[in-house]
């Protein structure tokens, strides 16, 4: 008799987000606003560090979890909450100019976000608007 099986349970633990713009770069931006705005109020943030990321990759959808991610990356390691965002594009090379500050005791904790997911990834244009969606794991 088999005493070991495997299956599945369905929880509520992710949150999706989505960026919209004219161009990639500003859907892109727009995206990475809407993960930092889980973490917390992005209003109250000081952009008063700034920090340049860089990196390349040639598929969009998976540029944008790229991008997250070494904001997410960059931002534990330096201890900034980032609320600023300026990316552009120049063929497969992605060069960012982010900006934010330290956790101080004025900035309330919502839910750490551990990172971006390829699922439900999607980076479309429709007419004039680009679109960028993930899931991000909380």
């Amino acid at each position: 008799m088999r005493t070991q099986s495997s299956g599945y349970f369905e929880h509520d633990a992710d949150v999706g987000i989505i960026g919209r713009g004219g161009t990639v770069e500003q859907a892109f931006e727009a995206a990475a606003e809407a993960m930092f705005g889980i973490v917390t109020d992005l209003d109250t943030v000081r952009p008063s560090i700034a920090v340049t990321i860089e990196f390349e990759e040639t598929d969009p959808e998976f540029a944008l979890i790229s991008w997250l991610n070494l904001l997410l990356g960059r931002g534990r390691e330096l201890g900034v909450v980032f609320s600023r965002f300026h990316l552009r594009r120049d063929g497969d090379r992605w060069r960012a100019e982010v900006s934010g500050e330290k956790w101080r005791a004025g900035l309330e904790r919502g839910v750490e976000v551990k990172g971006a997911t390829l699922t439900m990834l999607s980076v479309k244009q429709t007419g004039p608007i680009w679109e960028a969606r993930c899931i991000v794991d909380v």
